[in-house]
């Protein structure tokens, strides 16, 4: 079952007597209880998509169902079912941790004492137990990026909206901070779609990715089979012979597409599904007795699929 399903969603700008489309016309459902990265280059569309998803600009055609509400016909149905949490946070750095949280719990039409019962479970699921009473500005990175995600949690949505979820943390707390997105999903089931320009992040926790480019999606898989569809593996070769001769060989072999001779001696193969292919590689220098040094792997990353479908490295769109 789909907890989005948008067809047809299009955005566009009036810009000095033109017209300007931010997003084309795109298609995607997400399944409840998924994890789902939403990656792009800057003025690809990405934002404007997320906007639009949560409510906070209204397409200029298409349509949508949020968590089982119409976007366009029910817009604030939409805003009950779903939590968002924005790459800046919305919480106020002059405010205790406890009381923010009961505020926003009663925006969302929860009583006091239920909003305060519900502060206290966020707080203990995500490691902010007995920071109650510390003021906001006082948290560190990793605390305050959590609170942001308490938040968006107090109402209870089905659904929640991540925006660059981890920026500005430092590793240990990026990689606590993935922890409690799991637990969220194995705990309560919530379905998580958030956007990053960090891909090892969307590598480690996403279900599906969804790429989009120019208004367009331009592919959407699981971090693997984007992986083997989208970028090459390279295997690396080394021999106690000439390296020329064994490029030859080993150039024969179905799985490679191209190959090289570096001015190391190393031989650089381009392979497809280099895990069945390295067999096959050892086994040609073996019956042409070429004594093998030394033979590697890389696998591709999902910075080599960003690559390949934008034709821009993510560092240049961070």
């Amino acid at each position: 079952m789909s907890i989005i399903h948008a067809r047809g969603l299009r955005r566009s700008f009036g810009r000095r007597g033109a017209t300007v489309d931010a997003v084309r016309g795109i298609d995607l459902d997400v399944a409840e209880g998924e994890i789902v990265a939403f990656l792009g280059p800057n003025g690809a569309g990405k934002t404007t998509t997320l906007r639009m998803l949560t409510t906070l600009l209204r397409p200029t055609s298409g349509s949508a169902t949020i968590a089982g509400a119409d976007l366009l016909a029910d817009p604030t149905q939409v805003r009950r079912r779903i939590g968002y949490v924005a790459q800046s946070g919305g919480t106020d750095p002059n405010t205790r941790v406890g009381a923010e949280l009961e505020l926003q719990g009663r925006l969302y039409g929860l009583s006091a004492t239920a909003a305060r019962s519900r502060a206290e479970q966020l707080c203990a699921q995500l490691d902010l137990a007995g920071l109650t009473d510390r003021y906001v500005r006082t948290l560190s990175g990793g605390q305050r990026r959590r609170l942001d995600i308490a938040f968006g949690l107090m109402h209870d949505p089905r659904l929640l909206f991540l925006d660059e979820p981890s920026v500005g943390l430092d590793p240990q707390s990026r990689s606590n901070l993935w922890s409690h997105i799991r637990r969220l999903r194995a705990d309560n089931g919530t379905t998580i779609f958030l956007t990053t320009h960090y891909l090892d992040e969307a590598d480690a926790l996403c279900d599906r990715i969804l790429v989009i480019d120019n208004g367009e999606l331009v592919a959407q898989d699981s971090p693997d089979a984007l992986k083997r569809r989208f970028a090459t593996e390279v295997v690396t070769v080394e021999v106690a012979g000439d390296p020329e001769f064994a490029r030859i060989l080993l150039a024969e072999q179905v799985a490679v597409i191209e190959s090289s001779v570096e001015l190391d001696g190393t031989i650089r193969l381009t392979v497809t599904d280099g895990r069945r292919a390295l067999p096959d590689l050892m086994r040609g220098l073996a019956a042409a007795d070429l004594p093998l040094t030394s033979i590697q792997l890389a696998r591709p990353t999902l910075d080599d699929v960003f690559l390949t479908l934008t034709g821009r490295s993510p560092r240049e769109t961070a």
